[in-house]
Parts: structure tokens; sequence; C-alpha cells
């Protein structure tokens, strides 16, 4: 906890890596939460405190899928739509791989302080029913505004890793992270993966260096799937 305790994280420069990355394309709408979510975290977290920032975004990072769910099990109910299932255990396997990461993040003492935890709890509550209400008027907006999410987690992850590399390399993996990455049964683990083959990926976590590659890389598998949803000919009930 002592060498956590060291570790920082860069604002701007996960803005620049931001900047310098292909632009995830989205109207206005969308963009304007997107930058005042992306400020209110760096207001709020300090470059100093990484870990707890990490945790109050995998708290939050769960709450997209629980939304898609609830909205595509209700249109089923009303007769709207019957072609959905796939597609909602491809959102459930999503929130089972951010609910390790959210454990993973536990485990590195991120949710230590009550104050983090009210906010955490209380803007997750607020983020799924807006997302809910975005559902309403467009599900390919609720999708776009994930996929600049997650984009962004990307960003936070990768630079995380590369500024604190040799720290990282350092330390542990979590024995959480060990069992949910090496584990005989990749419970779900492959039917998030939809931008490469099945089967084709499995991390090895050594040290906590790894372990936040691992996360990284997750969560580009998470823009990619948000990004096919939208799609009018997507190819998600092909997924495996």
């Amino acid at each position: 906890r002592d060498q956590l305790a060291t570790l920082t994280l860069s604002n701007a420069a996960i803005w620049e890596r931001e900047r310098s990355r292909t632009e995830v394309p989205a109207p206005w709408i969308i963009k304007a939460p997107y930058f005042a979510l992306c400020t209110f975290l760096d207001l709020v977290f300090p470059e100093d405190r990484p870990i707890q920032r990490f945790w109050f975004l995998e708290s939050v990072a769960r709450m997209p899928y629980f939304s898609y769910n609830t909205m595509l099990t209700l249109y089923e109910l009303l007769g709207w739509w019957r072609r959905s299932s796939e597609l909602r255990r491809v959102h459930f396997a999503e929130e089972w791989n951010e609910y390790h990461h959210l454990l993973i993040m536990e485990s590195l003492g991120g949710d230590a302080l009550w104050r983090d935890r009210f906010l955490a709890q209380h803007a997750a509550l607020a983020y799924y029913l807006v997302l809910i209400a975005l559902w309403l008027i467009s599900p390919a907006l609720a999708y776009n505004f994930s996929e600049l999410i997650e984009a962004h987690a990307v960003d936070t992850y990768a630079q995380f890793a590369d500024e604190n590399k040799e720290k990282l390399r350092t330390l542990p993996a979590p024995r959480i992270a060990r069992a949910y990455y090496e584990n005989d049964d990749m419970y779900l683990f492959d039917e998030f993966q939809t931008a490469r083959p099945r089967s084709s990926r499995r991390p090895r976590v050594r040290t906590l260096h790894d372990t936040f590659c691992a996360i990284r890389d997750d969560e580009n598998e998470h823009v990619a799937t948000m990004k096919e949803c939208q799609m009018e000919d997507s190819a998600m009930a092909d997924v495996n």
C-alpha cells in the first residue's frame, strides 16, 4: 500500500493521448456531457489518487450494460424486438468483466474512503438512469456515449501503465486478477472479444503492470463492441 500511494496519473498526458488517436465520431449532444464528465474526474481525483479514480470509474462502468439489458428486456416484453438474446449475453459478459475490474481496484484499496464510496454509488445510479433515458431517445446515441467513455478509459489505463511502468513491475498482481485472467474456466471472457478471433486472447498477469495492461486491453475490446452495436448491419448475432 505504501508503494501504491506513490503512483501518479497525469491528466494532461491523458488528454494528449486522446488528441493523438483517431477521434470517436459523436454529435455534440453526446460530446458535451462527455467532456463535462471527464473534467469532473480531473477535478475530483488529483493526479496523486489514480487508484481511487479507477475504483470510481469501474463502479460506474458497469451501469451501461445494466441499462442496456434493462431496455432490451423491456423491448422483448413489449414484443418490439425478439432477436436480442445474443446481445444481452454480450452485455452481461461486458458487465462481468467490469465487475472484476472493480474487484481488482477494491483489492488495491480504491474504496477505502467514505467520500469516494458515496460519490461513486450515487454517480452510478444517476448514470444508469441517464443511459436509460438516452436509450429511449436513440439506442445508437447510448452506445455512442459508452464508446466515448470506454475510449477515454483506454487512454487513462494506457497512460497510467506507461507512467508508472518501473514501479508497477516490482509489485505483484492481485490474487483476484490472477484468478480472473488465468483461470482454467474463462467464464464469458470470449463473449465480449468482438474484434478478434474467439479464444485468441489469454492474458498472463504476474505483476501489477501486467494487470493494468490487461484491463487496458479489456477496455479496448469494449470500445470495439460499442462501435459494433451502432451499426445497422451489425454481425453481433454471429459474435462467436
